[in-house]
This record gives structure tokens, sequence and C-alpha cells, in this order.
């Protein structure tokens, strides 16, 4: 099974074209704001390299949020189309799991401006609980009731983040499969979430 993994949902573009969960080959660049403009060229890049066309692809892995509205969206369209138009499977993730992987004890946190960030906590690529936005404020106290490894942007406390490996990531940590493409919208999260307590 050829699988196309894509992310554009925050500051990188990430794709991947899997065999089963074995990588052929991928990039992962930053590329904020500019994901829409990059995402078909290297998409045909990869797929020339390896010899494959659209047609080849038997599933569509996406990271549907949180993240930039416009970004989001980008990989979300595209994926809606193949998947629409050649028949095949939709299976998403979260931007928070594509982060932090299969670790044990992870936190994601991502800026979201307006000195707010979304912040999750992950086990085994699993989000427990829910993807909250949070003042910056109040992810001292976030982080302090949730150990592990940070992921993300540590800028935002002055702290060092452990790498992402995006690529394996996308294919190791639980999706989901979407039976209405059409009905699938990104993840946003509410504004009155914001000020939840930790």
């Amino acid at each position: 099974m050829i699988r196309l993994c894509m992310d554009s949902a925050y500051k990188n573009l990430v794709l991947g074209i899997y065999e089963d969960k074995k990588l052929l080959k991928g990039i992962a660049k930053e590329a904020f704001k500019r994901q829409s403009e990059e995402i078909f060229v290297e998409l045909n890049q990869l797929l020339d390299s390896l010899h494959l066309r659209y047609k080849d692809i038997d599933c569509v892995t996406i990271t549907d949020g949180p993240g930039s509205y416009t970004g989001i969206r980008i990989a979300m369209t595209i994926a809606k189309v193949l998947c629409t138009q050649m028949h095949i499977p939709l299976e998403c993730i979260s931007t928070m799991q594509l982060y932090a992987g299969m670790d044990p004890h992870a936190n994601v946190i991502l800026d979201a401006r307006s000195k707010r960030a979304y912040a999750a906590h992950l086990e085994n690529g699993v989000i427990i609980g829910k993807t909250r936005i949070l003042t910056l404020e109040q992810l001292p106290a976030f982080l302090d009731a949730h150990p592990g490894t940070l992921y993300g942007d540590g800028y935002l406390l002055d702290q060092t983040v452990q790498a992402s490996d995006y690529l394996k990531n996308f294919v190791e940590v639980p999706s989901r499969s979407i039976d209405n493409i059409h009905a699938l919208v990104p993840q946003y999260l509410k504004e009155n979430d914001a000020y939840k307590k930790v």
C-alpha cells in the first residue's frame, strides 16, 4: 500500500510517501506561510523521484490541527480532492501527535499568537484529556501538572525542546479513519477555551 502523508497545519511543510509503514522518501522543512506555494512543487518532485503517479496512491493521512487557519486547509483540501476523486481512504492525526510521536510522556506547546499557546499532554501517541488553548501565564502550571518531554515552541517559555521526527511520527501514532470526507473540518479550538483553569 502506497501512503501519502501531508502536514501544512503550522510552521512546517511535511510530505512523506510510504510503502506500508516504510518511508520511501519525504521532506520536512519550515515553510511558514509558503506551504501553498511549495506543496505541489515538492509533492510532484517526490512522486517523480520514486517513479510514482497520483493514481498509485492508495491512502492519504493528514494533520487536521490545531494550527494556522489557512495552513490546515492546504493539505486538507488536497487530501479531500485526491481521496474523493480516486475513492481512497483518508486518515487524520492531530498536529500535537505529529510533534510528540510515540514518546511515553510528552507535552506539546505551539504558539497560538496573542500570548496564547495550544497545549496537549500525550502518552504513547495518544492525547490525554484534550488539546487546550492557554495563556502563556497558564503554561508553567500545565507543564508542572503533566511531567514529560517538551516538544514544539519552547521559546514561549525560554525552554529547550526535543526535536520532532515528523516523517517517523506520521505513521507510528494512531490515526483515525474519516468516513465522511466531505464533512471533515479542521480542528479549531474555541476562543472560550482560552482561559480555562489548568
